[in-house]
């Protein structure tokens, strides 16, 4: 029980949403791949991704948001684990704080492997960015910033942060234009998982985009980010970046249109929203596994 409960803590089925767009910026170039540096960015990827979700639902909770429905949903509104007692809030923030420090030893090796003291610098500044997602004073997540910030991380920073260990450029315009379908999907899951959440999200003081359109409407946002999910794959394509292979992905767009009709017809009914987050969740992991194939052939 208390390995499932783990688990649960540490949202591991979302690690998807880390794990595939590294492996994809690992795999943009086509020789002398770094097998060493690969494992411990990807290991330092994931646990930043861990520490993130553990230090959320430790802030969710002091703030009051996770109170407002006890009722654990699996996909949205927290693990509930503290609201059911299970573990503390203590607990969360020290197992928080052990994947963040697992993450900067991987990087610091990282830096030491790769000469450069830059992995640190990235480091530094997306653990702030993921801890300032939920945490005080920022709290970017109650002020409509937190989409923004899931963006970056989970596009540009993970898919170039790949790229960077396997090329050492950093910079790079290719791989910054190839982040834009995981950046976009990872926000969708993010956004999908807001709508259930938006009524305790509003009178805990936290807004986000759902806030903008409310629940009612809030489809339209969901169909922009897929939209432009798949805009960016079609440049990627038409600039040369991905090969024919990589178009299998707009099969994927009914999946996206099933999650937009139970948006619209049941944007305030939690239980049928679990079903949207689930498509939602599918919908970037395979457009993920399908990019990867194509980079792969």
């Amino acid at each position: 029980m208390i390995i499932k409960n783990i688990i649960r803590a540490l949202r591991l089925p979302f690690t998807s949403a880390s794990a595939l767009p590294f492996i994809f910026g690992s795999l943009i170039p086509r020789e002398n791949f770094n097998f060493l540096g690969f494992i411990l960015g990807f290991i330092a990827a994931v646990s930043a991704h861990l520490s993130a979700n553990l230090i959320n639902d430790y802030a969710d909770s002091r703030s009051g948001a996770d109170w407002q429905d006890k009722k654990f949903y699996e996909f949205f509104g927290g693990s509930k684990l503290i609201q059911e007692k299970v573990f503390t809030e203590k607990f969360y923030l020290k197992l928080s704080i052990l994947f963040g420090a697992i993450s900067l030893v991987c990087v610091a090796s990282l830096a030491l492997i790769l000469k450069s003291p830059l992995p640190i610098g990235l480091y530094l500044v997306i653990i702030f960015l993921g801890w300032s997602y939920s945490t005080k004073p920022l709290q970017l997540s109650y002020h409509r910033l937190g989409e923004l910030i899931i963006f970056l991380l989970f596009g540009p920073a993970l898919v170039m942060g790949g790229y960077f260990i396997q090329t050492g450029i950093f910079p790079d315009l290719k791989s910054f234009v190839l982040s834009l379908p995981f950046g976009f999907l990872t926000t969708t899951i993010l956004f999908v998982n807001e709508i259930p959440d938006y009524p305790q999200d509003h009178k805990a003081g936290k807004f986000t985009w759902v806030s903008i359109t409310g629940q009612k409407k809030a489809f339209i946002i969901y169909y922009f980010l897929v939209f432009s999910a798949f805009i960016s794959i079609a440049i990627s394509g038409k600039l040369g970046y991905l090969n024919k292979f990589s178009y299998l992905s707009f099969i994927l767009i009914l999946l996206s249109l099933k999650t937009i009709n139970i948006l619209e017809k049941y944007y305030d009914d939690k239980m049928r929203l679990i079903e949207s987050s689930k498509l939602t969740i599918m919908l970037q992991a395979f457009v993920g596994i399908i990019l990867i194939i194509s980079l792969i052939l």
